[in-house]
């Protein structure tokens, strides 16, 4: 309450937008110290922000006493991108896509921590997996990870794929292949039993705005002449 109005808004609120703008640019937890210093603010003053960040979900802290975004933060998140008109169009045929394919079916975005999952939608065929909504996946076993790990800069996907144990030098060969037929795989390399279909939703620059992935139990589907595979190229060009 003793935060003044300024005229063009309240500073509570501009505080809190640049502290949560400042975790999720980092890409990773942050100590104290460091999240006020890429705010540009006292400890003492962004501890108390945390706190009531933490009690709302949009912050989370760590058993490392790092701070990270929270649930809330990622529900949020997940919700606009939702939204934004090509990943919408995207997502507004996806049930058509699973009728016509009679398989599952997600739509990833990138996000902070990589290919996000912001819908998903489940074929008549029962898949024992937990994948869902809010799940981020690998960018070098994961079909969806595959479709950006191809088409993103590499500014973009360094940190990722050194974390999962290899090296972008080492992908290229991957990379070049998927940029070439259009389409990525996955034969069972992120989840045992599930086999994976993805293309990239590409703009006018053609960044990949989005992914949409087939999943099925079949490993079938990864014949170069499976029909799926058409159905979801199709799909995507549209």
């Amino acid at each position: 309450m003793a935060d003044q109005d300024r005229g063009r808004g309240v500073q509570s609120v501009e505080v809190s937008v640049a502290l949560l703008t400042a975790l999720a640019r980092h890409g990773a937890a942050m100590p104290l110290t460091d999240l006020a210093a890429a705010a540009g603010m006292a400890p003492a003053k962004v501890h108390r922000y945390l706190a009531s960040f933490i009690e709302s979900g949009m912050v989370r802290q760590r058993t490392s006493g790092k701070y990270d975004l929270g649930p809330r933060a990622a529900e949020i998140g997940i919700a606009a991108v939702a939204r934004i008109d090509p990943v919408n169009s995207a997502a507004d045929g996806l049930s058509d896509l699973v009728e016509q394919t009679g398989m599952s079916a997600t739509l990833a975005v990138w996000g902070t921590h990589g290919a996000t999952v912001i819908r998903w939608e489940r074929a008549a065929t029962a898949l024992v997996t937990t994948l869902g909504v809010g799940s981020v996946l690998p960018v070098t076993r994961s079909a969806t990870g595959r479709i950006f790990l191809a088409h993103l800069p590499d500014r973009l996907l360094a940190d990722l794929v050194s974390a999962e144990g290899t090296n972008l030098a080492a992908t290229e060969p991957l990379r070049a292949d998927i940029r070439s037929i259009g389409i990525a795989i996955a034969d069972q390399e992120f989840i045992p039993g599930l086999y994976a279909l993805a293309c990239p939703v590409m703009d006018v620059q053609g960044s990949p705005v989005a992914v949409v992935t087939l999943v099925a139990t079949d490993r079938k589907v990864l014949k170069p002449n499976h029909p799926a595979r058409q159905q979801l190229r199709a799909y995507c060009a549209r």
